[in-house]
């Protein structure tokens, strides 16, 4: 049996990207919005996946999601969501809106019209996950965005982690600054450096335990005859290595120390050379036993769906509720067999999903239930199935 699942029901977008004002209503499991290329189906997306803690499936900025009009920033945008859930129905809202000065203020976030820290206290109603044609060169492209991809696979699961890997970044300029000054005070890098190791630790541990679960659960459900190859995952990293056989406090004094021994060789090259900001998610094509960057880029991004299908199955079982899905141009490139097997998967999941694509017949396979709207530049409406 699946976890509850919670749907959107109401999205309403003011002022956001290509919309002026924008509202989807619906009930479905399954939302597809339909449209030409730019004309605003992955803001939509975006805008979903602001109830997310982070800066959205985009990673923009905040004066990026402001609507232009003659290339002049409205001054503040919202977006607002209404969520049918295990708590039955609870509004969400985020934006940035104008103070009386007129300076646009930071991001705000409610919910049922009560101010909340962050987008954090979002994670207790609902979790969002996606998957982005940026995603595609996910296995060749550099560690970094491999890095960035497996702190959004933990920040699903652990609200908390963003938090954490943004402390650790602050922490490494700090000591990198320090570094780069002709005279420091020892004292004042000792203290940086026990805050860079305790953060390093932390957020290898927390990397290190999703993959763990994420590895597990694919090997439990593993299908040989599945359109979407099992994947592999490892990580890369001495302080990850170091967790496999030792305490947390042990890694951390050991990675404090190295920390000391290494300033030296850290000043000369301008920044810090080991740590768990330089691990990489190494992940490998199951059925081949071969890294997943060999594999043709059809195979890696079958393999890739695989493994956001086997993402949205640890959420559900760590968070307890199946998470709404973001599957942006997903169906586009794939064959009429996959995108069946693909609707198939995604009905046993349980969790709402949207999805974007310029072609309607992509999506014929899917039920008639599923509800369809038409996109086009600042308007959504809904479309006949």
């Amino acid at each position: 049996m699946s976890p509850p699942a919670t749907r959107i029901t109401r999205l309403r977008l003011t002022r956001f990207r290509s919309y002026e004002v924008a509202e989807l209503r619906s009930e479905a499991d399954t939302l597809v919005l339909i449209g030409p290329n730019g004309a605003g189906k992955t803001n939509v997306l975006e805008a979903v996946s602001l109830l997310a803690p982070g800066r959205g499936l985009r990673r923009a900025a905040l004066d990026q999601f402001a609507h232009r009009e003659d290339g002049v920033p409205a001054e503040g945008w919202a977006v607002s969501a209404t969520l049918d859930g295990p708590y039955g129905d609870v509004t969400l809202g985020t934006g940035q809106e104008p103070d009386p000065s007129g300076e646009i203020r930071t991001r705000r976030c409610r919910i049922d019209g009560a101010p909340v820290g962050s987008a954090t206290a979002f994670a207790d109603y609902v979790r969002v996950i996606w998957l982005t044609p940026e995603m595609d060169g996910l296995f060749t492209g550099p560690p970094s965005e491999r890095r960035r991809f497996l702190d959004r696979l933990v920040l699903s699961v652990d609200a908390e982690h963003g938090a954490r890997v943004n402390a650790l970044e602050r922490a490494l300029r700090s000591r990198n600054r320090l570094l780069e000054e002709p005279r420091t005070d020892a004292r004042y890098l000792d203290a940086v450096e026990q805050e860079l190791a305790a953060l390093s630790v932390a957020v290898a541990a927390a990397r290190l335990e999703t993959v763990r679960r994420l590895d597990a659960g694919i090997a439990a459900g593993r299908d040989e005859a599945s359109a979407f190859p099992w994947a592999t995952l490892q990580l890369d990293g001495e302080i990850e290595r170091e967790l496999a056989h030792l305490s947390a406090t042990q890694v951390e004094d050991g990675y404090r120390g190295l920390l000391r021994d290494n300033r030296p060789r850290d000043r000369a090259a301008g920044r810090t050379l080991e740590g768990a900001h330089l691990s990489d998610l190494m992940v490998g094509h199951g059925p081949k036993a071969m890294p997943a960057s060999q594999g043709s880029t059809g195979e890696q991004k079958a393999l890739l769906i695989g493994l956001i299908l086997a993402h949205a199955r640890l959420v559900a079982e760590m968070a307890g509720m199946s998470p709404v899905m973001l599957l942006d141009d997903v169906v586009a490139y794939l064959d009429p067999g996959r995108r069946e097997a693909l609707f198939a998967t995604l009905r046993t999941l349980g969790g709402q999903v949207w999805m974007t694509g310029a072609d309607p017949a992509a999506f014929a396979a899917l039920p008639p239930e599923a509800m369809r709207f038409s996109v086009s530049p600042g308007h959504v409406h809904p479309a006949p199935a």
